[in-house]
């Protein structure tokens, strides 16, 4: 009971790791789309902008990955300290159920 306390408080959400998923797919598509209109004006070269959209995408995801490490600093480490505390629960667990076996046997 209290575990649940303890994750549901103020500071921590919930469901982290789908936040900043949905944070990081939300931003690499505004780099796509920022990308793909900078194509149609003409900033990049011709063979990038309608020979070969992959080029768009690749471009988007480069652009993206810092602009991630940058503005979504907050929400990756809600999500680390949500997975720690999960591994941190498993590990308890684990070696509670191997007590448990050490002491039956």
């Amino acid at each position: 009971m209290q575990e649940n306390t303890r994750e549901n408080a103020p500071g921590r959400a919930p469901h982290a790791t789908l936040r900043y998923t949905a944070m990081r797919l939300g931003l690499f598509a505004a780099c796509y789309v920022v990308v793909s209109v900078l194509a149609y004006v003409g900033v990049f070269p011709e063979a990038i902008g309608k020979a070969n959209p992959l080029w768009l995408v690749m471009l988007a995801l480069v652009v993206s990955a810092p602009l991630s490490l940058v503005l979504l600093r907050k929400q990756r480490d809600e999500m680390s300290v949500q997975i720690a505390a999960r591994v941190a629960r498993a590990k308890r667990k684990l070696a509670a159920n191997q007590s448990q076996e050490d002491e039956a046997a």
